[in-house]
């Protein structure tokens, strides 16, 4: 798994360089693993009017969900911080927002799977791990609404 994790996490980091933060200053990118071992990334996109800013998870997402591979989803890795020069710095692991675990959670459970979600600090340091269903108990989704089993 560190492999696995350690790579996602430096895709994330890659596309955390690409986002466009001008408001916040804060970059995320996240990384998703899909079951054949393709990888597909986002950046956060922020907007003048702050509600139509994009998280990095929901940007990843949506480009899954273009592609019709919303039920292959294997693992995530999100990392987070602020650019300086080259290097994103950041020392605490960033964790997905409410928004965010509501939409991996509809993507994870059309992939059957209780998601691994990686969360990294800017600098990668630090890395912790957790199952969707932790982060997101008794989730409300597809299954609820009788769409599948």
């Amino acid at each position: 798994m560190t492999k696995t994790r350690d790579s996602l996490i430096d895709a994330a980091r890659d596309a955390a360089s690409r986002a466009y933060a001008p408001y916040s200053g804060f970059y995320v990118g996240a990384a998703l693993l899909l079951k054949n071992g393709d990888v597909v990334t986002g950046a956060n996109v922020e907007n003048a009017s702050y509600g139509l800013t994009l998280c990095a998870e929901t940007a990843a997402v949506a480009k899954i969900a273009n592609e019709g591979w919303i039920g292959e989803l294997a693992e995530i890795a999100i990392v987070g911080g602020r650019p300086d020069g080259e290097a994103l710095i950041g020392s605490d692991p960033v964790n997905p927002c409410g928004r965010c675990r509501q939409i991996l959670n509809e993507a994870a459970e059309r992939s059957k799977t209780d998601l691994l979600v990686h969360c990294a600090s800017g600098d990668g340091r630090a890395v912790t791990t957790y199952r969707l269903s932790e982060l997101l108990p008794a989730a409300f989704g597809p299954k609820d609404l009788g769409l599948i089993d």
